[in-house]
């Protein structure tokens, strides 16, 4: 069956602009261009824009969903079976989620009496989830399955008083890096108190500290454009700045 763009986007739910721009990067092309000029999609071409729509579904950009669909072993049906693991996650994410608030709401009637742990429990596995989904293969790679599993059941064991603490750390780290970059000297006073605020922070995480790999994260945020994106969004250059920071303190 052969679909026009109008005819083609409301099938699939998105814009005749969507798809037009997925034909001007060239993510999409249409299978031909008719003799009065339409835009004409095959099944192939169906098929393709349903991987699309899962790849954005999972916040991938789309020059990477490019660099992927192109690959020449590109396999369709894995691909499906990846998609169809990782909505089953997002989904044990929300059902976690749901069964916080219903717990809430009887605790708010007074049906039953939850913990101050227990109202966090699923931000927190929302928070392993998603670390687990973006970096889970780097850091486990790096560190080693029982290292990140010690971490994240010390995640899930924190209380709310500690959960703010790690927040406003995190939140305090951001702000103090990007103070300590207009200096320009990661060896300086204000530089190294990032790192410190640092190690701080990965304490809360670790089972165990190490200078060796502290560093070795550090280096992570470098090496990984997903780490570099998250420091840099704001100001290029601050990943390199704190990787370089905390080099220094570690060497001490």
């Amino acid at each position: 069956m052969e679909y026009t763009v109008q005819k083609l986007a409301k099938l699939a739910g998105v814009s005749t602009r969507t798809l037009r721009y997925y034909d001007e990067i060239g993510i999409l092309k249409p299978a031909r261009i008719n003799s009065s000029g339409y835009r004409i999609y095959g099944q192939n071409e169906v098929d393709r824009l349903q991987q699309i729509l899962f790849y954005r579904e999972m916040n991938v950009g789309l020059d990477k969903i490019k660099a992927i669909l192109e690959q020449p072993d590109f396999d369709e049906t894995e691909a499906l079976k990846t998609h169809r693991a990782q909505l089953l996650d997002k989904r044990k994410q929300l059902d976690e989620l749901i069964r916080n608030v219903e717990k809430s709401i009887a605790h708010s009637e007074r049906r039953i009496t939850m913990t101050d742990q227990e109202k966090f429990e699923g931000f927190k596995q929302k928070m392993i989830d998603e670390n687990e989904e973006k970096y889970g293969a780097e850091i486990r790679e790096k560190y080693g399955d029982d290292k990140i599993n010690k971490s994240n059941a010390k995640l899930t064991g924190m209380s709310e008083t500690e959960m703010e603490h790690v927040n406003r750390l995190a939140e305090t780290i951001l702000v103090e890096l990007a103070m300590a970059f207009e200096t320009g000297d990661p060896a300086g006073e204000k530089a190294q108190e990032v790192a410190a605020l640092h190690k701080e922070w990965l304490s809360t995480y670790w089972d165990t500290y190490s200078k060796e790999a502290h560093a070795g994260l550090a280096q992570m945020y470098v090496d990984d454009e997903r780490f570099t994106a998250y420091y840099d969004k704001d100001q290029p250059g601050l990943a390199a700045f704190l990787r370089d920071a905390i080099v220094i303190f570690t060497s001490k």
